[in-house]
């Protein structure tokens, strides 16, 4: 069966206050629907400055999903770390970790958006050695033991729930990215299908004697929209999708690799290109079969709630009870 992840990076660039809260209020119910039906990860990001209203704090909203879930883990991939405190920071995922017991996935990356970071007086050019600081001080905050911190004695408390330290990942396409990571016997989380830099990845885990693994996206992952009827769903909401893609064309340049990019400036441009995907219930199924995970974004661009409700519930009743049949189905034809 794929792995399945419920996205939400909330988005809305024609939202006010009270339309935004219901968003963000939709989000989290949509979260403990899909906990109650089985999906695997919430999936959520950080950025800021954003003028659609772009998620900036993306472990706020993950504390709301806990709070309303049992089993369901939440993936922040990414929060920028060279923006965060570092103790500060430390403190926080501890606590999330404790409250979730131990269901958040911490993916730090550095960013691509130089904006970011004038934004907050942090200065790009020390990016790398920022993010040094950032995961080397997680890592010994967790300890719980007392540690030396830019020339004095600290101690973080409290101590999180997963031991040695929760889950946490290195994001980037770059080879200092894989270099960190090995060094710091931590996962790599490439921001594409970048089989080159997990063999890269590797030989640094050699070289450095630690192990490590790469949580790699696949060639192919596509974001979906689940409709009964396509074509009136990308007629009615395409403009939607073609916002998000557009919004990521304008921050990424030619050397940023990412797992979404589109090069699309139209609607129909948009849909011929299979980036982003509308598809029925069982051509769902169908993918189900073939990719490793299905990625679902049901409020995608500033989707109204109502929509992203019809997809997460076609998803959640007629997608997933028949993913489980086929994985089973395949399962005794092998017996």
């Amino acid at each position: 069966m794929p792995f399945t992840v419920i996205r939400f990076n909330l988005v809305d660039p024609h939202a006010g206050p009270a339309s935004l809260s219901a968003r963000y209020r939709a989000a989290v119910e949509m979260a403990a629907y899909a906990d109650a039906h089985g999906v695997d990860t919430v999936q959520t990001e950080e950025h800021h400055g954003a003028e659609n209203n772009w998620l900036p704090s993306p472990f706020a909203f993950a504390g709301a999903v806990f709070g309303a879930t049992k089993k369901i883990a939440v993936t922040v991939s990414a929060i920028i770390g060279p923006l965060h405190d570092p103790l500060r920071l430390a403190e926080e995922i501890a606590v999330l970790d404790l409250l979730s017991g131990g269901r958040l996935v911490t993916v730090a990356g550095i960013g691509y958006r130089p904006e970011e970071y004038e934004e907050r007086g942090v200065d790009w050019g020390r990016r790398g050695r920022l993010q040094d600081l950032l995961l080397e001080t997680l890592l010994a905050a967790w300890s719980g033991e007392p540690f030396t911190y830019q020339g004095r004695t600290v101690r973080v408390t409290p101590r999180p729930f997963t031991q040695p330290h929760p889950l946490l990942l290195v994001g980037g396409s770059s080879k200092a990215a894989a270099r960190r990571a090995a060094r710091l016997g931590l996962p790599l989380f490439p921001s594409a299908h970048l089989p080159e830099l997990e063999a890269y990845y590797r030989e640094q885990c050699a070289a450095f004697g630690t192990g490590g693994w790469t949580m790699m996206p696949a060639r192919e992952t596509p974001l979906l929209h689940v409709s009964e009827d396509p074509d009136r769903t990308w007629a009615e909401y395409g403009e939607h999708f073609l916002h998000e893609a557009r919004t990521y064309a304008s921050w990424q340049s030619k050397d940023i690799r990412s797992a979404v990019r589109s090069a699309a400036t139209t609607v129909p441009e948009l849909r011929a290109e299979g980036v982003y995907r509308v598809v029925t219930p069982e051509e769902c199924v169908a993918l189900g079969g073939e990719l490793d995970s299905l990625v679902l974004h049901p409020l995608c661009g500033g989707m109204p709630v109502e929509e992203g409700w019809r997809s997460v519930r076609l998803f959640c009743e007629n997608v997933l009870p028949r993913l489980g049949a086929q994985t089973s189905g395949r399962g005794s034809s092998r017996g």
